[in-house]
């Protein structure tokens, strides 16, 4: 199947299949019910100081390859949380939904990567 990842501020679409927030905290302007969500894994999202640290620096481009790796260790623990998500994507598709402004280097595609089993392109 596919593993999409979108801002939870973009419309639904049909093709989103199970909707999931990976990010910690609760998206502002974003009410429970519109979300409509299947499921908030908050152990699969970087912790607040991993956060707070990869945010530090405006161009967090510098930070990646660390943000990268200091995400690994920190979900490793939470392989029964991953194994759930990769059950799902072989039956629907999956959208990993984060509030995150920039979409290119986040989280969400770290996560997509262990997903499907798969390399990290960026």
């Amino acid at each position: 199947m596919t593993v999409h990842i979108k801002r939870i501020y973009d419309e639904k679409s049909p093709d989103d299949g199970k909707r999931i927030l990976v990010d910690r905290l609760w998206p502002r302007g974003i009410s429970k019910v519109s979300a409509e969500l299947d499921l908030w894994p908050k152990a699969l999202s970087p912790s607040t100081d991993l956060r707070r640290w990869y945010h530090q620096d405006e161009a967090m481009a510098s930070r990646w390859n660390e943000f990268k790796q200091r995400y690994l260790q920190e979900i490793q623990p939470h392989q029964a949380e991953l194994e759930q998500l990769r059950a799902w994507e072989k039956e629907e598709p999956l959208t990993l939904l984060t509030a995150a402004k920039h979409m290119d280097k986040n989280h969400a595609h770290i996560l997509k990567a262990l997903i499907l089993n798969t390399s990290l392109e960026i």
